[in-house]
Formats: structure tokens, sequence, C-alpha cells
């Protein structure tokens, strides 16, 4: 009794000692408490440490996580997506404004999670039992963007086979060649997107007899997998996760153009999916809360791993277009509640130069991102649009890694990496700029030692990313399927030391003081004139700064001259629909010859000009620039075009035959 009254005095006098002691500290650090911001202020101000801490404390407990799910060989995606749908099952999970007959007129579809799962369950049962779909075989989807295409993929990856996302343009050969090269034993084919494919049938039938070509009936179809008395299958978790898989093999495959005219299946891991896509998203701050909407076609890496996937992963909701239509965007974007926005550059340039819409300021958007928004028009774009925050990255189908930035306010305006100084530090061991040969940017440099340079600050330069284990590559950069030649060309060795491997961008970008790091061109759009490296992206950016209401789009390439040595600009310049008056006025051309004689170098200004009613793009909104680079002159390819030129480097003028006779004879000097 004795010993226990003892203790509980000595318990109350440690109360009250501890109690004596927290009051003059409390009171010393509500004291101090402006002070110690301030400091913190200013060491994030400096550093950015705020912004590092939130993506470090992500990253320190998702790569455990994800590195356990490994060992247990449960890295898949689908895994991933059941956990979601316990926690989030009655959340949002896709968002569809249908179109009507009515043109500009919409009816939103809606799925939760559990909705989405149990749908998934049962087209995963008519695929396994009536279209006999099994585990490890490839299948190719051909489809357009609608909550089909994403039944679809899940149903494969509950089914433990491997999907592959055709590009529903293709035609021909090229799509024989996609089928083919990735051994798919079956298609499943949209009613909206048949025509190719029923185009091309005889040709895939007779190479390869054994693929089954399933065009789908989309009401019937839909009537069993909505009905919940209709049977569900379930894999089993031995079939569809054997012990023999490895997170680096192909989770999906997406097809990218290659230089040959034939697709390469690019082939997109899981590791890629879940702890790239998880980390991507939990940098957008997306969350369980977020709607983000994409009209880029699911069949590309961009909407499906950086949106599905991305979104998915984090509990949140896709909101998808079924083709994107600068009218009806915002309208869309309204209509399913979008917090979040996907882009490609040329989206904003087109939804900047459309008519204004109602629902334009009517949004939720806070956070647009995607890749290739130009400075000079990232900041209208935020203000006319109302968002805060744009997210631009920097990544391809392929790559191994992606850079991202979260861009505030005004700092940090068009690049497409923007960390603070820890993560730039720990990123530094895993990508790098290098230093281009002087006398040619397509090759990188190498020293007496024949190794590589790091770039300085400012100077253009290659991206590249490190492969891990230069020995097996593959468990970095898995590359395209069945083309080693095209992956090996996308590997660099012996870069700062002998036996070392990095993943080649082939893309130039550049550094700045703070560390933020700037896209500046694909290397193929930079060309070499008169001694010198032309920017393509940095003479469209200064043509557009001039004209950017008059000109919808413009693009600049480097024409190969007879007779002369590297390339010659040209322009070739898309005029807004109320100004097409000034098509061919020279006037305008020289009025812009006067500006960009003071924003750009001399042997950067274009030689030629054109005007084109419609710029050409890929199906992924990009510019289709190959094409240009081949124009010919000086009366286009059916002799009945027009273009402008430099002559004697004092104002343009129209393109004669006789003047290109003079051009090429060297008699008039370029």
């Amino acid at each position: 009794m004795v010993v226990a009254s003892i203790a509980r005095l000595l318990l109350r006098v440690l109360k009250v000692a501890i109690r004596l002691l927290l009051l003059p500290l409390t009171l010393a650090l509500l004291l101090l408490s402006p002070f110690i911001n301030g400091f913190i202020d200013k060491l994030d101000k400096r550093y950015r440490v705020k912004d590092d801490w939130y993506i470090a404390s992500y990253f320190l407990v998702a790569v455990p996580k994800y590195i356990w799910s490994v060992y247990q060989s449960r890295f898949q995606f689908w895994y991933l997506f059941e956990k979601q749908v316990a926690k989030n099952g009655d959340h949002l999970a896709l968002s569809y404004p249908r179109p009507l007959l009515e043109k500009g007129e919409y009816e939103v579809e809606n799925y939760t999670y559990q909705e989405l799962y149990d749908i998934v369950l049962r087209l995963s049962y008519v695929l396994y039992y009536d279209y006999g779909v099994k585990e490890g075989e490839c299948v190719a989807m051909d489809y357009t963007n609608k909550p089909l295409f994403i039944f679809l993929w899940f149903a494969l990856w509950n089914i433990g086979a491997v999907p592959s996302f055709l590009n529903y343009n293709t035609i021909g050969a090229p799509l024989v060649h996609s089928i083919k090269i990735a051994n798919v034993k079956s298609v499943f084919i949209d009613p909206l997107a048949a025509g190719p494919i029923r185009h091309t049938e005889p040709e895939i039938l007779k190479e390869l007899p054994d693929v089954k070509l399933n065009y789908i009936k989309e009401e019937d179809l839909n009537e069993i997998i909505m009905n919940p008395a209709s049977p569900q299958f379930l894999q089993e978790t031995s079939k569809r996760s054997p012990e023999t898989l490895t997170d680096f093999t192909p989770a999906c495959l997406i097809y990218t153009s290659g230089t040959t005219g034939l697709p390469k299946s690019a082939i997109m891991s899981w590791r890629k999916a879940v702890i790239g896509c998880s980390l991507f998203g939990y940098i957008l701050r997306i969350t369980n809360r977020s709607v983000v909407f994409t009209a880029m076609p699911l069949y590309h890496s961009t909407a499906a791993l950086l949106g599905v996937c991305a979104v998915f992963s984090q509990g949140g909701c896709v909101a998808m277009s079924n083709r994107f239509s600068a009218s009806a965007f915002w309208k869309q974007v309204y209509l399913t509640k979008s917090t979040h926005i996907q882009y490609v550059g040329e989206i904003c340039r087109y939804l900047l130069h459309s008519k204004e819409s109602e629902y334009e300021k009517k949004h939720n958007v806070q956070i647009a991102y995607g890749n290739g928004l130009r400075a000079d028009i990232w900041q209208e774009f935020k203000q006319r649009f109302g968002i805060d925050v744009i997210g631009e990255f920097y990544a391809s189908t392929e790559a191994p890694f992606a850079t991202t930035t979260f861009q505030r306010g005004n700092f940090g305006i068009g690049a497409c990496r923007s960390y603070g100084t820890v993560v730039n530090f720990i990123l530094s061991y895993q990508q790098t700029i290098v230093r281009m040969d002087p006398d040619d940017d397509s090759t990188v440099y190498r020293n007496e030692k024949g190794l590589c340079e790091v770039a300085p600050v400012g100077e253009p330069g290659e991206m590249l990313m490190r492969i891990f284990m230069p020995r097996k590559p593959e468990s970095s950069f898995q590359g395209y399927l069945g083309n080693k030649k095209a992956t090996e060309s996308k590997v660099l060795r012996d870069v700062f030391r002998k036996g070392d491997a990095w993943y080649r961008s082939g893309d130039l970008i550049k550094s700045d003081k703070y560390g933020l790091w700037y896209f500046v061109d694909r290397m193929g759009d930079t060309f070499r004139w008169k001694s010198e490296n032309v920017s393509a992206t940095e003479v469209e950016d200064q043509i557009m700064s001039f004209a950017n209401y008059i000109l919808s789009a413009v693009v600049v390439v480097g024409l190969k001259v007879p007779n002369h040595e590297g390339r010659a600009g040209f322009a070739v310049l898309q005029l807004s629909p109320e100004y097409l008056d000034l098509k061919e006025d020279v006037k305008f051309l020289n009025e812009m010859l006067n500006y960009l004689k003071n924003s750009l170098p001399k042997y950067a200004i274009p030689i030629f000009v054109g005007f084109v009613d419609e710029i050409e793009h890929t199906d992924n909104h990009k510019i289709r620039k190959k094409s240009y680079r081949n124009q010919v002159l000086p009366r286009g390819e059916n002799g009945d075009q027009r273009f402008f030129w430099l002559k004697d480097n004092k104002e343009y003028t129209l393109l004669t035959d006789s003047d290109w006779d003079a051009i090429i004879s060297g008699k008039a000097k370029l």
C-alpha cells in the first residue's frame, strides 16, 4: 500500500513538472512561430521543400508497398482496382456524356466502382466461356472512346490476358502488321470502328487465318452485362498471376508509328501501369473526389495510362468524351462535373481559338494536365478558362519514366520538369541531359575519353534516363514487342562510364538556373542552317506571339534545298476563320518578318512560307511534320500551290519558277 501511494505521488509530481515545462515551451513556440514559419517559407522559396516533401512522403510509402506486392506476385493493376472497389465502391469510377441524335446534346452515364466491377465480371464470363479468351493470350481491342472500352480492358485483365490497343484508324498493311507483331489471338471490334477492319479483312484472314475477328453487337452484349442476374467470372489467382510473371512483362500493348511506316508495339509494363501511374496521379492531386475529363483516344498512353490508370489508382472518376470537339468540350466538362482535364498543346490552342462557350466559366476544373502546352499561351489558357494549375509533363509511350510539373502562379511557366532541390538531387542519378555534337545535333557529344558530358545550364541536349541493370535492360526499358533493332536503338551505352546504359528520349531538353527543365524540340525538329542549329519550336513560338489570334496553328520545319547545305526554314501557316482574307497577303508576311528580325537570330527566320486551309494532324491531335519536311517547291506536288520566299533576305515575295531556278543554280542567295 505504501509503495502504491508513493508511486501515485511521484506520478502526480511528474505530471505537474511536465505541465510546468510545457507551459513555457508552448509560450516560446507561440512567440517564435512567426519566425519559424518565416524560416520555413524562406527555405521553401529557395529549395521548394514543401513540394518535395509532398512527393517524397508518398514515394517512401508507395514503393515499399509495391515491392511487397511484387514479392507476393500481386503487382498487377487488377489488385489495385479491387482495393479501390472495396474502399470506394459507391464512388463514381466512370462518367460518359453519350452523344444523342440531336447535335450537341448528351446523356451522362455514370458507373460506380462497384457497378464497374460487377459489369467487368459479367463481361469476363462472356469472354471466357463464349469467346474462348484464356489467360496469357494477347487480345486486340479495336474500340473508340466509350465505357465498353474500359469494360473490355479490365475484363481481359481479370482473365489474365494482355490487351492490345489497336488504333482504329489503321488500315491495310499497318493493321495486319499490328495484329501479327503482337501474336493476337482474337480482335474485338466496335461497330463504329469496323470500317478499316472490314476493308482489311481479306488480307488479315489470308496472312493470319487463325485470328478471330469478333464484330460486337453492342445492344445484345449490353443486355447481358448490365443484367445483375447474368453470371460472373472471377479468374483464379494462380492463373491470373502465375509465379513466372514479372512486373516488367506487358500489362498491355500500345502502338506508336515507326520510321518504316509500320507501327511499333510498345510494351506497357505492370511496373509502369501501377507504381508509375500511382505516383503520377498523386503528384497531379487526383483523389477519390476527383473527376478527370479526357477527349484523348484511349488507345494511346496519355489517356490510357496517365488518364485511366492514374485516376483509378487514386480512386477517382474518369470522364471520357467519344471524340474531341472544341465546340462541345466545355459543355461535356461541365456535365461531368470534372475537376481535371487532359490536354495536348494543340487542343489548348484549338480551345483558345474557339468561340466563347457559356460553359467555359461554369465548370469545376482546377487542374489541366498534359504535354505540349507552349509558353506563349500558357497563362492565357489559364486566365481565359479560369484554371489554377497546369500539370505539364514529359513522357513518351515507351519511356520508362516521366517528368512532371505542378505550376501555380507565375513561376515555372513552360517547364516540363519542376521539382525542388532535394528531388532534383535524387533524380540526378536517374535522369540527365547530355551535350550534343556541335556539328550534328542528332548525335551526342563524346569527349576524348569517349564518354558523354552533362549539358550546361541553358544548352539544349538529349534527355537520357538510366537503365539500372545494363546487362538486362528490359527490366527498366521494355521497348517494342518483336522489334529488337528498334528497342536497341533507344539504348545508349558507355555514357558516363564504361558499361553503363541509358534510355534515349530522342528529344532536346534544356535546364535553367532554378533546376527546371524545358522541352526544346524533338531531335528531328531541330535543323541546321548557315552552320547553326535552328529550333523549330522557338521559331513557331515567335510567329505565334506575333500573330496569336490571326493564326490557328503554325508548323516550322527544315526543307532540303538542292545544292545547298543544311535545311532552310519553312513555315506553314493556318489562319483563323475570321482572318482568311489575309491568306497569301504579302503585307502581313512582311509585318511578321519585321517582328521576327527583332526576336530571332537571322539564320532562324524562315526562308519559305506557305498557307494551308488546315494543318495535318495525327489521330492524337499532334502535327504531322513529316509531310511538310518533304514539301515540293516551287508549286507543290500537284503544281497548284503558291509559296513565298525571303528574297535577298529583305522581304517575302511570291516564289516563281524563275526564282526557284535561280535558287538551285546559286544565282539567288538564301
